[in-house]
């Protein structure tokens, strides 16, 4: 879904997942999350003094696309909250390519929610991704559409992952 609000354009999808909400919410929690459905290889990391950084770095999500790590990409992450993990809930938002007129990126939120439990005692969770806002201009419509099409492929994957237990990734390879 495409909608427009009040700082610009966004980009609104919506996936249930029916597996347990814990181990949805798991997948946006850690490296390891990230690899069942989007990425090759992953890190997520925190900035600390251990590493060798300030403490004041921003902590980030770095993506492989590739298994020998030549091609990846690496973001900021803006929010992550995964302390009601447990009960399937969890989000992350964090910077993305940047919009092709001005070099800002355009950040994403990915939630994770437990859907209300049906009789038969299934469930699920939502998983809700939203990237935006885009400035109302015909170029950074255009990478809008084409961002909207490449997550929406991702959540399917994640979908397909958690339910079917099949990685599309292995059909129509990264």
């Amino acid at each position: 879904m495409v909608g427009r609000e009040a700082n610009g354009i966004w980009i609104t999808l919506k996936e249930e997942v029916h597996a347990a909400p814990a181990e949805v919410a798991s997948c946006i929690a850690s490296s390891a999350g990230f690899c069942r459905w989007l990425a090759v290889g992953c890190d997520l990391r925190e900035p600390d003094a251990a590493d060798g950084r300030d403490g004041r770095s921003a902590p980030t999500l770095t993506i492989a696309w590739d298994r020998a790590w030549d091609h990846t990409t690496e973001v900021r992450i803006l929010e992550h909250d995964t302390d009601a993990l447990a009960d399937g809930r969890a989000r992350i938002r964090f910077e993305w390519f940047p919009s092709p007129i001005d070099d800002t990126p355009v950040p994403i939120e990915i939630s994770v929610a437990p859907l209300a439990e049906r009789g038969d005692g299934t469930g699920g969770a939502r998983v809700i991704l939203r990237q935006g806002p885009f400035a109302d201009e015909s170029d950074n419509l255009l990478f809008m559409a084409d961002s909207a099409e490449s997550w929406r492929w991702y959540l399917c994957n994640l979908r397909s992952v958690l339910e079917a237990k099949h990685d599309m990734r292995a059909v129509r390879p990264l």
